[in-house]
């Protein structure tokens, strides 16, 4: 059924951008909006922001704010997260994820039901 898939994590140095992509199938791409999620291990699943359905409305977490963009691609299937001036903080494990149904979004990581693999984000110093 649905599947997501996440890419363009990877090591980078501190300051420097990274342009995540999360390509979906299975769904009617835009009907649903996509949430962005990362994790350390040790520590709860955070939320990073979400864009809407529409894509005229986007959420941010506190950790994204200023720094982080989200944008979609509707004919593409495709929810990208630029992320600029990255810092050391901001390594973790990045999901992308949809929730049950089409025109919500949600803050939490329970407000959603499918789940990218993850990739992985590493910035040093």
């Amino acid at each position: 059924q649905v599947q997501l898939v996440e890419s363009g994590g990877g090591l980078v140095q501190a300051g420097d951008s990274l342009r995540l992509s999360c390509l979906a199938s299975g769904r009617n791409f835009s009907s649903y909006a996509m949430g962005w999620f990362r994790q350390v291990p040790g520590r709860e699943r955070e939320f990073v922001g979400a864009i809407s359905w529409t894509g005229e409305i986007t959420y941010y977490g506190h950790s994204a704010k200023d720094r982080f963009t989200f944008f979609r691609d509707n004919a593409k299937n495709t929810v990208y997260l630029q992320m600029n001036n990255l810092q050391p903080d901001d390594t973790a494990v990045y999901y992308c994820a949809i929730p049950p149904g089409p025109r919500s979004v949600g803050y939490t990581w329970p407000d959603y039901d499918v789940w990218g693999q993850g990739t992985q984000v590493t910035v040093s110093s």
